[in-house]
């Protein structure tokens, strides 16, 4: 059954949740699952409200056009998005495919709700993996003389395939500030580190030689400061002086999948809420 799901923001104040609720009822509407929380520090309040259409008196396009007096009165942000409007994404990757690999196996075995129509990568390594998905392969090599060119051949392609959400499953070249503004917290990275450590290149290597003893991995969406944005999701494992750089990689691989599938899966269940570079998760 399709639903619709309320992403809602605002000051935080008195009446906010039984303001909504009866909103929906109102409108014939059966909650399905509400969560909320409230920033104490900054006094705002976080919603995010999952309701049945089936039965609902207005129409998709009626739905904000209805909610206006409340987001004027509150002064709330608030978007709309529908469980049967797959959104889609596009992977992009380098030389090491296991989080590419992880995405789409969980595409295809329906973990994911979303579309995958399109693989994009600076080498020609995985072309097979995505003919085995059925997914569009495009090679677009890159080099100091030809990013720029082949940064707007991307954003060609991500037009095309009308992507809603870009996925770097270890996607090794720095993004310019032009591109990640047309996809504002569209954009997931895996950093292989637990940020603010070891921002930036090699970071297990830079682990190794300060004797760290936990690696981590950190899903986050993309901004023009390199592995600085909003975080979304983080694990990490327990290392000891025995564990070469070559070893922390290796071992770190399982984490970026998980990290990695939980904030896509998070983000197309429109589970996520951004703020002051800052995530709420919703469960």
């Amino acid at each position: 059954m399709a639903t619709a799901t309320l992403l809602l923001s605002c000051p935080d104040q008195k009446g906010l949740v039984a303001t909504m609720a009866d909103w929906v009822y109102r409108h014939d509407g059966n909650i399905v699952h509400a969560d909320q929380h409230t920033d104490a520090s900054e006094a705002v309040f976080f919603q995010r409200i999952e309701f049945e259409l089936e039965g609902f008196d207005l129409d998709r396009t009626e739905i904000v056009p209805a909610l206006s007096p409340l987001l004027e009165r509150f002064a709330m942000r608030c978007d709309v998005r529908f469980s049967d409007e797959r959104p889609k994404v596009a992977v992009l990757v380098s030389k090491q495919a296991h989080c590419m690999y992880d995405l789409l196996a969980r595409w295809r075995m329906g973990e994911l709700e979303a579309e995958i129509p399109l693989v994009i990568s600076n080498h020609p390594d995985h072309a097979d993996v995505a003919a085995h998905f059925d997914v569009e392969f495009a090679h677009l090599p890159v080099t100091p003389e030809s990013r720029i060119e082949q940064e707007s051949a991307m954003l060609a392609l991500l037009a095309e395939h009308d992507i809603d959400l870009v996925v770097l499953a270890r996607y090794m070249q720095v993004l310019s500030a032009g591109f990640v503004a047309k996809y504002p917290n569209r954009i997931i990275n895996i950093h292989h580190s637990f940020l603010p450590a070891f921002i930036g290149s090699k970071p297990y290597h830079r682990a190794a030689e300060r004797g760290v003893k936990l690696i981590g991995a950190t899903a986050h969406y993309a901004t023009s400061d390199l592995d600085e944005g909003p975080i979304i999701e983080q694990d990490v494992i327990r290392t000891s002086h025995r564990d070469s750089a070559e070893d922390l990689v290796r071992r770190g691989r399982d984490m970026e999948k998980v990290c990695l599938a939980r904030a896509v899966k998070w983000h197309v269940e429109d589970r996520i809420l951004v703020y002051n570079n800052k995530t709420v998760v919703f469960d």
